[in-house]
């Protein structure tokens, strides 16, 4: 596993080590120790869950408040999203910055969130299966968000406006 720090303090692209031959390929998605050895983030992650979507679906940008705030190690099982973090820790040097970076089944990249961040992603192919980890449980009282369009962030989500599909939910998102 290669593991990059993003311009993001504690943010990290995880790279895995594929082995591929004739009968296709494999590569652990997640170890605990190699993690832990490369990022100095010690973590238990407690739940996972997983979306399939179609291409112009937009998700985010979410997090959690308060002691509900949640890590996340995000991936691509099949299809492409582009994967978008936002740096939300008011006394971070990089508060109010976001990272993105292209996450699909054939690069295989992940994306380390951490507490204190929100997280969204654009889907980029139909039937998109995107998977994360968490390291704390989800409480619906402390979810919140940004709205995906906030001018002061002016992430390119590469989607053209017309495509983007939202849930009502983050329809009603505020802005930082």
């Amino acid at each position: 596993m290669f593991v990059k720090e993003t311009n993001l303090e504690g943010c990290y692209i995880i790279t895995p080590t594929v082995f591929g031959d004739l009968r296709g390929n494999f590569f652990e998605t997640f170890n605990q120790k190699e993690f832990e050895s490369e990022t100095g983030i010690k973590i238990t992650f407690v739940q996972d869950n997983q979306s399939i979507s179609q291409r112009g679906v937009l998700r985010g940008l979410h997090f959690q408040k308060g002691a509900y705030a949640q890590a996340k190690l995000v991936r691509v099982v099949k299809g492409k999203v582009l994967d978008v973090v936002v740096d939300l820790r008011e006394k971070s040097k990089t508060y109010g910055a976001h990272f993105s970076t292209i996450l699909s089944e054939e690069n295989n990249k992940q994306v380390f969130v951490p507490r204190g961040f929100a997280h969204g992603f654009a889907v980029l192919e139909d039937d998109t299966i995107f998977s994360y980890k968490c390291d704390n449980y989800y409480h619906k009282a402390s979810e919140s968000g940004i709205i995906y369009n906030d001018p002061t962030l002016n992430i390119d989500w590469i989607l053209e406006e017309n495509e983007i599909m939202l849930s009502d939910k983050d329809k009603e998102l505020q802005m930082l």
